[in-house]
């Protein structure tokens, strides 16, 4: 099978409990929660949700428990054309689950995640996928599983050639032997204060934080901003404009929808900042709609915004 628009993702699933409400209770007080939505979530399965809707071929490892909340992992994968191949169940753990608070005036949100079946996801899974990731154009993961099943995705993927791709979230201590097998890292602007210990609060920071994380190793770095669009250190250099979102819900998920919309770019044989522009159209359209997995855009949606707002790349290098 030709590798055109092939994407592998190694990450999470989570069942996402969201309310929406303006402010969060004081110690021992009560609110009312004027909306409340339970679906499915977790970084991979956002991902690779967005890179399925973005025009990819993907297949996701992801893991689930024994429970009740596993039956919405085989849902939606199946809904989405993703599969359950390879949807690891294990008998002794509980399917991941996310408490999400939505500001119902900002849209911005605070999340408690409990990883759960996801903790079971060792470097052995990975390998039972070797073939799959072979015929992969890209690799993508996250830290919401074991960061030594990370490293052992990242490490196979490149020993086949597969470009690889980490998204550094939640934020963890690494190391230089595991920034060596990436192609491309993709913290936000705190996961890249976090991980390198430069402060990303300028645009002169930024740049520095993205040095650093070259210098530790990750070919390329994409340093996401949020309404300031993003960064982009190593083959191509400099700042990508941001997309204008229709309105601002709930920001939960924008930076996964970023992730799988430039995964499909670059599988698609795009240049780096031309795959991020297509990532911040991603992320500003899932930022106007409500949840996380259900939020993530369609292809026809991200082109359609960059059309309206067309922007010029910048061309010199910083």
């Amino acid at each position: 099978m030709a590798k055109e628009n092939r994407i592998f993702v190694l990450g999470s699933f989570i069942v996402d409990l969201a309310f929406r409400c303006p402010g969060l209770p004081e110690e021992g007080e009560t609110i009312r929660s004027h909306a409340f939505v339970m679906g499915p979530g977790g970084k991979g399965t956002n991902q690779a949700i967005a890179a399925q809707r973005s025009g990819g071929q993907v297949t996701l490892l992801t893991a689930v428990g024994s429970d009740h909340l596993a039956k919405v992992a085989e849902s939606v994968l199946e809904q989405e054309g993703i599969g359950t191949r390879y949807l690891q169940r294990f008998g002794n753990a509980s399917t991941g689950v996310a408490f999400i608070h939505v500001d119902s005036i900002t849209g911005q949100n605070r999340i408690i995640v409990y990883t759960g079946a996801n903790e079971l996801l060792r470097p052995d899974c990975v390998r039972l996928a070797e073939n799959e990731i072979r015929g992969a154009r890209v690799f993508l993961t996250q830290l919401e599983q074991p960061i030594e099943t990370a490293a052992a995705g990242l490490a196979l993927a490149r020993s086949h050639g597969v470009t690889t791709i980490l998204n550094p979230a939640p934020a963890l201590p690494l190391g230089a032997d595991l920034l060596a097998f990436c192609d491309l890292i993709t913290p936000n602007e705190s996961e890249a204060a976090s991980i390198t210990g430069v402060a990303t609060v300028s645009d002169e920071g930024v740049r520095a934080a993205a040095a650093r994380l070259r210098e530790m190793g990750a070919r390329n770095v994409v340093v996401t901003l949020g309404a300031r669009g993003a960064y982009v250190a190593g083959e191509e250099e400099g700042f990508v404009e941001a997309f204008s979102p229709p309105s601002v819900v709930d920001t939960t998920g924008a930076g996964d929808a970023f992730n799988g919309a430039m995964a499909v770019a670059l599988a698609e044989g795009r240049s780096l900042k031309e795959a991020v522009r297509n990532g911040c159209a991603a992320g500003a359209l899932c930022v106007s709609a409500a949840g996380t997995a259900p939020a993530m855009p369609h292809a026809a949606a991200v082109a359609a915004l960059r059309n309206a707002q067309q922007r010029p790349l910048p061309g010199a290098k910083l």
